[in-house]
């Protein structure tokens, strides 16, 4: 990474090479967000009053309250667009903003996974911010995008009335949600892009060392109605969990020493106006460099080299412009404990919304049923249980 200043300089000087022809850009300003809530039920009666599983992880990451109304999340986006760029600030409050800042703050999610030493300091304001980032376009085809902005990886996002689906999948969130850095996108025609970045590793407002994760995305539409993204993200030494357990001495010196990857496909399909599928795919791993690491990392992980990954499979029909059935079917294995679940597991969810208000208001019931091996869920006892199914409904109004 010691070329990375330079080559700033250079983007810095070719933005100033085209500032001649921006004094005559006028934009426009737009206001959006929305908020969501939910109630639901879970028939294994978790004596915790959670959905997280045993380990008390992340079973479910954001609906994890049964037999209450949730608030899950509010948001308030700015956008002002011009022709030569864009500017977002994209602000989110209540519980799911909390977790879908994982690691800029200490919130419930990072008990377990030591924070960035930088934290305690920049926590405030800073939790509020979903994402914060202009783009540029230096030509027509060309753009950079620089500041903290949304995951390229997965299928799902932390928007509610985005998803399809309410309760999240696996795939995402055991993925990373967001990046602060400088990425470059380049569209070689109306069916092919490219995009590179460098950013500040995994879910961190603040870097926990000098490296840095490299992020690409190569997009293409082999028909108007079926679109490809395969995504990647990979660094060296960019994982904040083992960099702190090497700090403290619980580690030694040589588990610092490794590359991380991580690889996903996602691919939508718009089979009839009313049919659509989707598919995600997702894979990623470690690679130690350095013999001595390899008793540590086995006695932590149960691996030398620990991976991940699943599959999740998407399908709805709208039979009418206010009614729609759509059904996911995922499959995610993180046996070596390296990501959240800490297992592997089946999950199948159906959701039935209903779109009311000019499309402003959905109300989406929805059964989700998980199935882990062992004894990861809970019940009324307090005692594991190889599944968990929940019934509820959300509401989610957005402007």
């Amino acid at each position: 990474m010691t070329k990375l200043l330079p080559t700033l300089a250079l983007a810095a000087l070719s933005l100033v090479a085209h500032a001649q022809t921006d004094s005559t850009d006028t934009g426009k300003l737009t206001v959006s967000g929305y908020i969501d809530s939910y109630y639901l039920t879970a028939f294994n009666r978790p004596k915790s009053g959670n959905l997280l599983g045993t380990d008390q992880l992340a079973g479910r990451a954001f609906d994890r309250l049964p037999d209450q109304f949730a608030l899950g999340l509010v948001q308030a986006k700015l956008g002002y667009s011009s022709r030569k760029s864009d500017l977002v600030i994209d602000l989110t409050f209540g519980p799911n903003a909390d977790l879908g800042n994982f690691g800029n703050t200490s919130g419930a999610l990072n008990l377990y996974r030591p924070a960035s030493p930088y934290v305690a300091a920049l926590y405030g304001t800073s939790a509020a911010i979903k994402q914060a980032y202009f783009t540029y376009r230096i030509v027509p085809k060309l753009s950079v995008t620089i500041g903290q902005f949304g995951t390229h990886i997965g299928y799902e996002v932390i928007d509610a009335p985005l998803n399809y689906n309410y309760s999240l999948s696996n795939l995402f969130n055991n993925g990373p949600f967001y990046h602060i850095g400088l990425k470059a996108a380049y569209a070689f025609n109306d069916k092919t892009s490219l995009m590179l970045g460098v950013v500040n590793n995994w879910d961190n407002l603040t870097d926990n060392n000098k490296q840095k994760s490299l992020i690409g995305q190569f997009s293409f539409k082999p028909l108007n109605t079926w679109a490809v993204y395969v995504n990647w993200i990979g660094g060296y030494g960019d994982d904040a969990y083992l960099s702190n357990l090497v700090d403290a001495g619980t580690l030694p010196a040589a588990c610092n020493n490794y590359q991380r990857n991580l690889f996903d496909l996602t691919t939508t399909y718009q089979v009839t106006p009313k049919f659509y599928l989707g598919l995600n795919a997702a894979y990623g791993w470690y690679n130690f460099k350095e013999a001595g690491a390899e008793q540590a990392i086995s006695t932590l992980f149960d691996s030398t080299s620990p991976s991940w990954g699943g599959a999740a499979l998407y399908s709805n029909y709208a039979f009418t412009d206010v009614f729609g059935l759509g059904v996911r079917y995922e499959y995610f294995n993180d046996k070596h404990g390296v990501r959240y679940l800490h297992t592997s597991n089946n999950s199948l969810t159906i959701t039935a919304p209903v779109t009311l208000a000019a499309g402003k208001l959905q109300v989406k019931p929805e059964f989700r049923l998980d199935v882990a091996p062992g004894a990861y869920y809970e019940n009324s006892l307090g005692v594991g249980t190889d599944r968990q199914s929940t019934l509820g409904v959300a509401f989610i109004y957005k402007y």
